[in-house]
């Protein structure tokens, strides 16, 4: 009869939370909370740029030759329209919906191209607006902790 051996630093049973098991990356699972407060923040300033470039034409750079110029009051409504969805996909993301995962990856997506392509214009504003919307985008599509998304 052989006797039983010692459990192994290897064998031995972790909780699947702190394994990483069924938790998916922990800075992942941090990074999704901070990125649902992020999007309420970029939205609130999506909202401000609008509201600025809707109220007047002089509030932003002229921009004399560009491919993508239009209207300030044009990419007024643009931002306007983008910040008010991403403050609603933000409060969806931190009420836990399985939905706004997805549809935030696939707006901010689209405030980042906007952001791009608003860059004449406003250009620390438009890179520091592009950099929060790179990391949701990590955030969101790194965060495996729901097994049903």
């Amino acid at each position: 009869m052989s006797q039983p051996s010692a459990p192994t630093p290897d064998s031995t049973s972790r909780p699947a939370a702190a394994s990483g098991a069924d938790s998916g990356n922990p800075w992942a699972g941090g990074g999704t909370l901070f990125a649902g407060f992020l999007l309420l923040v970029d939205g609130v300033l999506g909202v401000i740029k609008g509201v600025a470039g809707i109220a007047t034409n002089d509030v932003y750079a002229a921009v004399n030759d560009y491919v993508f110029k239009f209207n300030v009051t044009t990419w007024g409504w643009i931002h306007l329209i983008l910040g008010v969805v991403l403050i609603f996909v933000g409060w969806g993301i931190l009420k836990g919906a399985t939905w706004a995962r997805a549809v935030g990856i696939a707006l901010v997506s689209l405030n980042l191209i906007a952001n791009f392509m608003w860059l004449p214009y406003t250009p620390i504003w438009a890179i520091v607006t592009i950099a929060i919307d790179v990391f949701i985008i990590w955030a969101l599509c790194t965060d495996r902790s729901d097994p049903a998304v």
